[in-house]
Parts: C-alpha cells; sequence; structure tokens
C-alpha cells in the first residue's frame, strides 16, 4: 500500500501551500458574492489580502457550535450555501437538525483518497453500513467508493443478522461504517457460525477508532483505517499504512487554535481543529471551527505523503459530543427537560466502558420516586436519534457547574 492516489499527496508543502492559499483566496471571494452568510462575516476581508497563515488568522472562525443556532434564524442553511434546490443533488440532516446539502460533482465529499489509503481499490464491493437516510454518511462513502470504480452493498445501520447474511452471500472486499458496528457484525457471525472470509478491509469513522479495536481486526485478518470527516466538509484528514496520526486531506486547509479564539497555536499544542474548504463552492466553509480538538505531529508522514498531519480526535472543546457517528446537542437535552416539567436538571454522561459509547442522563426531580423513567427515556431516543439510560437523582445531587453534556470517554 506504498502507492499515493495521486501526485498531489507527494507535493512539495512550500507548493502545496502557495496553491492552498490561491485557493482560499477563490473561496473567499467566491463566498462573499454568492453566500449571503458569508457575506456578511467576510465584509471587512480583502480576499487578496489573504497570502498565508497569519493572514489568514484575521478571518472569523465560524463554529460549529454557532451553526445550528444561525440555521434555525435562517432555514434551510443559515444562508451559508451557495447553491439552491435543483443544483444541489441532495439534501441531509444531522441531529440538531443541522442541514447540510450535497452537489453533484463526482466524489463531492472527497472521500476516495481515504479509502485508498486502506487499500480499496478499483473492482472492490464495498459493505457500506454507514447510514443511508437524514445523514450523509451513507452518501459520502459510497460517492467515494464510486470515484474509485468500486460496487457498493447499501447496507446501512441495524438488522445484523441480515448484515451477515449478505456478507456470505456477496463476499465483500472491504467494509466502511463505525468500528463498534463492525464489531458487533462480526460477534453476530461468529453466533451464527458464519465465516467472513473475504473481508480483509475497512475504513471506519463515526467515533474513536481505540487501538483495541484496530488490533482486534487484525486478529480477524481485516486491516482497518480511519478517516475523520464532517458533514459540513467532507473529508478532513485519514489514516495510512506509517499508522502515524491522520494525513490532511488534498481539498482542505487545516489550522490548530486555541479553544474558543481564533489564534492559531505551534505544532503539538491540544487546539480546536479550525477547517478551510478548498474545493467545495456549494457549501463554502471557510475557517470552520469543528469542536474537535487535536494537535498538528511534526514533520511529515513515513508514508510519502507530504501534508500536514494532525495526532486525531483528542476530545471536543465544547460541549457538543459526537456518540455513536451522530452529534449531539446540549439543545437537545434541553429539549428532553422542557417536555417533562417535573425535571430541574440534567447531564448528559458519555462513556465507553467496554469500549463502545454509552449515554446515560441524570436527570434531578423534586419527585424521584414517582417520575416516569421509561417516558424520558423515549424522550432522550426522540431527540437524539439513540438509545441512553436515565438515572435519577434527588435535588442538589448533581454538579452546579452549568456542564450538559459530560463526555468522560478514555481513548
Amino acid at each position: 500500500m506504498s502507492e499515493h492516489y495521486d501526485t498531489l499527496e507527494t507535493r512539495d508543502p512550500e507548493l502545496r501551500e502557495g496553491q492552498a492559499f490561491a485557493a482560499v483566496r477563490a473561496q473567499i471571494a467566491h463566498a462573499k458574492r454568492s453566500s449571503p452568510a458569508f457575506a456578511r462575516i467576510l465584509a471587512e476581508i480583502d480576499p487578496d489580502a489573504i497570502v498565508d497563515r497569519a493572514s489568514l488568522a484575521r478571518v472569523p472562525v465560524t463554529r460549529k457550535s454557532e451553526l445550528l443556532e444561525l440555521q434555525q434564524a435562517n432555514r434551510p442553511f443559515g444562508g451559508f450555501a451557495a447553491t439552491r434546490w435543483g443544483e444541489a443533488a441532495r439534501v441531509f440532516a444531522s441531529p440538531g437538525p443541522l442541514y447540510e446539502p450535497e452537489g453533484r460533482r463526482a466524489d463531492y465529499w472527497r472521500l476516495a483518497r481515504a479509502l485508498f489509503a486502506a487499500g480499496f481499490r478499483r473492482g472492490d464491493l464495498v459493505h457500506n453500513a454507514f447510514a443511508y437516510h437524514f445523514t450523509p454518511a451513507g452518501s459520502m462513502l459510497e460517492t467515494g467508493a464510486h470515484a474509485l470504480g468500486c460496487t457498493v452493498f447499501p447496507a446501512g445501520t441495524g438488522q445484523t443478522e441480515q448484515q451477515v447474511q449478505a456478507m456470505q452471500d456477496l463476499a465483500p472486499d472491504g467494509y466502511v461504517g463505525t468500528p463498534s458496528f463492525l464489531r458487533i457484525i462480526l460477534e453476530k457471525a461468529d453466533e451464527l457460525g458464519a465465516k467472513l472470509p473475504s473481508l480483509r478491509k475497512a475504513l471506519v469513522s463515526g467515533e474513536a477508532f481505540l487501538p483495541s479495536v484496530r488490533d482486534a481486526l487484525l486478529a480477524r485478518g481485516i486491516a482497518g483505517f480511519q478517516a475523520y470527516a464532517t458533514a459540513e466538509l467532507g473529508n478532513v484528514a485519514y489514516e495510512t499504512e506509517a499508522r502515524e496520526g491522520l494525513v490532511i486531506d488534498e481539498g482542505v486547509l487545516v489550522e490548530i487554535v486555541r479553544p474558543g479564539t481564533s489564534d492559531p497555536l505551534p505544532p503539538g499544542e491540544v487546539g480546536e481543529v479550525v477547517v478551510t474548504a478548498l474545493v467545495n463552492t456549494d457549501y463554502p466553509m471557510i475557517r470552520f471551527g469543528t469542536g474537535d480538538l487535536s494537535t498538528q505531529l511534526p514533520g511529515t508522514s513515513p508514508c510519502g505523503r507530504t501534508n500536514m498531519r494532525i495526532k486525531g480526535w483528542m476530545g471536543r472543546a465544547d460541549q457538543t459530543t459526537k456518540v455513536r457517528g451522530l452529534f449531539v446537542h446540549p439543545a437537545q437535552v434541553a429539549d428532553v427537560v422542557k417536555r417533562h416539567p417535573d425535571i430541574l436538571r440534567a447531564r448528559l454522561v458519555v462513556s465507553n466502558p467496554h469500549d463502545a459509547d454509552e449515554m446515560t442522563l441524570h436527570i434531578e426531580t423534586s419527585t424521584p420516586h414517582t417520575v416516569n423513567v421509561p417516558a424520558v427515556v423515549a424522550s432522550l431516543r426522540d431527540f437524539t436519534k439513540m438509545r441512553g439510560e436515565v438515572v435519577v437523582h434527588a435535588p442538589g445531587e448533581l454538579p452546579n457547574d452549568g456542564k450538559v453534556i459530560d463526555d468522560t470517554r478514555k481513548f
């Protein structure tokens, strides 16, 4: 797997930086013309003055944590999209809800490069276990696989026994989806006595890819790699055979900034991942604060790719967090509280005691012995689209620290 997807990956870093900033200037000019939101945000920014990272730091950061409020005030896209119905091929909804357009350009989300780095090649059959409804994940990987010349089985999520049956019948070369769901499928196959010898590679995303899970896959003969992608930006970074961090995708420019600010941090400092899209003119995100924490690794990858590398996902810079591949926002916890007036305070704890994400909603109520726990469980699922447990507390038992989502996972 020492070959590369194209010559962009091995460019001289100075050449890449110069070409990237030419694309940034064009993107800023386009966004000011075509996106009402960016026309306002970038009103004082001269595109021609953005020549390097120091000058880019003067451009305001638009954070994911702010995007929901901006979209709610101006549906569907908060004025950020530079496309319209008929021009866009699809529109998706992520929890919140946040709406994202998909344009008609081939490999719109730029996942072909990550798939190639994970060992996928033309002629492969890909078992795509990402969701195909509401969220863009299924389409993100399918369009990337098609651009690479692969055939895709649109498995989607759930129905574990049918997933195993399809893998037995079709003999896919590789899997794409969350790592936890792949583990569930393989354990179900073991339970059923089903053999899946064709499965030899995987590109996983949507949640942390723990070393223990990676090693367990390798023990089964499956080489798993991870990609870091978002619904607003498409692919941001991807793992290579070097296994030393994630290499930044050629279609974006990434900065690590001090959380809550626009100030870039030096390599080695942990901060928020801020991304500028270089080629997406339908949804031209400029200095988009993902809310994810990471750090820039020094030097270049031993695999020969010369772009910047980041360590990978290291937590959240805000209280919005990702659980089982879906974002959970503090506003969704607030919606649960509003539906049940007897809840005085709520705190959603996200954990992974068995290397799988779990959600527990801790609630304070003045009537702890009579609260309708099943109804609260149902509300949590309604608003987050995921299962979770509910634990009831008496008034004053939860910390009064303003924290709505507490991510206690260990990676």
